[in-house]
């Protein structure tokens, strides 16, 4: 019944299957406590359930003559946008604000990748789960990890027989954002050689665009002194930002390039006490993840929380974060003040 309703409302299974078992347990357990009409409160209940379920059926979409692609997260579904135009229609499964390394695939997803021509992956286990949404579909799309053929790849976790070979997060660099472009490019030329001219044009424009973004963000953190630039996030996913633009990360309320992983007790009390000694100015909690752990750590050490990040996706309509090029910018204006205490921000 879990798996059925599921299908019909686009819910994750495991947590739709979670509550069709609670809501049966409330249902039987309520009818025994009856004294009177025990079939009357179970039919009632079965009633209601039918309804609900009747609410999530819907008509499936229509066909369209674009070329169909998948793409996991926010970053990449903005890539493929930009250099597909209206030439692709983009299945983007993950929103704005979601979190991807604990994202739950949905019977939509399945059915997205069944008529996908191509998948454009993370790669780097952030977006692992695309593997099996593929295989449920049965779809023969090429699946494309845009991760595994940027230049520069950071080392990841060390530890754990899961542990990730490399930092997922490898958009955060312009210059690794360029090559995915190109790939992406590339790979909607090889399935639509129609409108190979089209992906070309708009590639090369959008390149012009990173490579401005770069020159950007590098000249407004080269306006920060070096001292000053000491970064602490929730978790590890601005290893490449700070690598390419001189950012000294001081640790993270997750000390972890995934948020499925959780800090002690003495990994927070160590951050604490690095942070005084540091001389930190700001935690900068993301977007997508409660603030409340960095909040108590803030109150602690005497600095703020104001200024929030975007790690692994983007913002939402009118955040000024929804694309990768705003997303950015946002990062790099947050951290410029929340290293110089609001003295000085990015202009773009």
């Amino acid at each position: 019944m879990g798996l059925w309703l599921s299908v019909k409302t686009d819910a994750p299974p495991g947590s739709t299957i979670a509550c069709v078992a609670g809501a049966v347990f409330a249902l039987v357990a309520g009818g025994r406590a009856l004294v009177r009409g025990p079939r009357f409160a179970l039919a009632a209940g079965a009633l209601g359930a039918l309804a609900l379920l009747a609410a999530g059926c819907g008509a499936a979409g229509g066909g369209s003559e674009k070329v169909d692609v998948v793409a996991t997260t926010t970053q990449l579904g903005d890539f493929v946008g930009e250099v597909g135009g209206e030439a692709v229609e983009v299945d983007q499964i993950l929103e704005p604000n979601t979190d991807p390394h604990d994202y739950e695939p949905r019977p939509s997803d399945v059915e997205g990748a069944a008529s996908a021509e191509l998948v454009f992956a993370n790669g780097e286990e952030l977006d692992g789960w695309i593997d099996e949404v593929v295989a449920d579909s049965g779809s023969d799309a090429r699946v494309v990890e845009l991760g595994a053929g940027v230049p520069d790849r950071l080392a990841g976790e060390s530890s754990g027989e899961e542990a990730s070979r490399f930092d997922p997060h490898w958009w955060h660099d312009p210059r690794d954002a360029e090559a995915a472009v190109r790939e992406i490019e590339q790979a909607l030329a090889a399935a639509d050689p129609e409108h190979r001219a089209l992906y070309q044009r708009n590639a090369a424009a959008y390149l012009a665009k990173l490579r401005a973004l770069d020159r950007d963000i590098a000249r407004c953190m080269g306006a920060v002194p070096a001292a000053k630039r000491k970064l602490v996030t929730d978790h590890n996913a601005f290893g490449y930002f700070a690598h390419r633009y001189g950012i000294d990360v001081v640790g993270a309320v997750i000390p972890s390039q995934t948020t499925q992983a959780q800090a002690s007790a003495q990994d927070l009390s160590e951050l604490a006490r690095t942070i005084e000694a540091e001389g930190v100015e700001a935690i900068f909690p993301e977007s997508s993840l409660s603030a409340k752990v960095a909040d108590a750590i803030a109150a602690q050490t005497g600095v703020t929380t104001e200024y929030k990040l975007y790690g692994d996706t983007l913002g939402p309509d009118r955040s000024g974060a929804e694309t990768y090029v705003g997303m950015e910018e946002a990062n790099a204006d947050a951290m410029a003040r929340g290293f110089t205490g609001g003295e000085r921000g990015c202009r773009f």
